[in-house]
């Protein structure tokens, strides 16, 4: 399973933790965090640039500074890079084990260089496919300050399109949705707008007339985020032991294309 947070952000955090923390935390637990910058009307500033780019890093994620035309195309790309990625280092990892327990180098920087090309193509097969089967659970979080109700419709079809692109997967995905901050008089940082559907692009009559204003608490609606994600997690990891108990070989996901 590939856990992620997409953010989407005009502006700086003014309230709670430093969000750059909040996505170190997230990193920790293994949620990746990646960070859209939207930068119509100069609203995001340098200050905020700077502050997308340090959120993503500490979230061992990717970050985009783009204009709300071309939010859609972002997120999605994100989406499927931030997959792909993952997917490479686990490969790796999976390969030096393999190659360490034939008694190989133990200092392997790149293992899938070192492949035979039959070898190697098969792996790359094996990848290609896990992009488009692997689970995918993914968190938008989206700023809902007063400055992004001039880029909301761009949000809206952003979300729509995503929906669509996930469709075409199949492997199964879990979307959430939550906005920040939170309706006036939550106690929360932030509100969950879609709980964990596959059916995204059919919700985005949930975002309509939505209140925007107030401050930009982005650490705080991370942690939340991050809390709720492990959470969910909770209830289907004995599941995902047992699977992968019953799937996996001796020598692991790869051994039959090493030899």
């Amino acid at each position: 399973m590939i856990k992620q947070i997409i953010l989407v952000t005009d502006g700086c955090s003014n309230v709670g933790m430093n969000p750059v923390a909040a996505a170190a935390h997230a990193h920790a637990e293994g949620i990746i965090l990646n960070v859209i910058g939207i930068l119509d009307h100069g609203d995001l500033g340098q200050k905020g640039a700077f502050e997308v780019a340090e959120i993503a890093r500490a979230g061992g994620g990717l970050s985009r500074l783009v204009h709300s035309s071309q939010l859609s195309q972002t997120i999605q790309m994100m989406t499927r890079q931030t997959v792909a990625c993952t997917i490479r280092q686990t490969v790796q990892e999976e390969l030096k084990r393999i190659m360490t327990s034939k008694q190989m180098d133990q200092h392997l920087s790149n293992p899938i260089d070192l492949l035979s090309p039959q070898q190697r193509s098969q792996v790359i097969e094996v990848m290609d496919e896990m992009v488009e089967s692997v689970t995918l659970r993914m968190s938008l979080l989206l700023d809902t300050s007063a400055s992004m109700k001039s880029k909301w419709s761009a949000v809206l079809e952003a979300i729509h399109d995503l929906g669509l692109s996930l469709q075409a997967r199949q492997g199964k995905n879990e979307i959430s949705v939550y906005r920040f901050p939170a309706s006036t008089g939550s106690n929360n940082s932030c509100e969950n707008l879609v709980n964990s559907t596959n059916q995204l692009a059919k919700m985005e009559e949930l975002f309509y007339n939505l209140e925007m204003k107030g401050t930009t608490p982005t650490g705080p609606a991370i942690l939340e985020v991050v809390r709720e994600m492990l959470l969910l997690g909770e209830h289907s990891h004995n599941h995902d032991r047992i699977h992968r108990q019953r799937t996996h070989t001796e020598d692991g996901l790869l051994s039959d294309y090493i030899v």
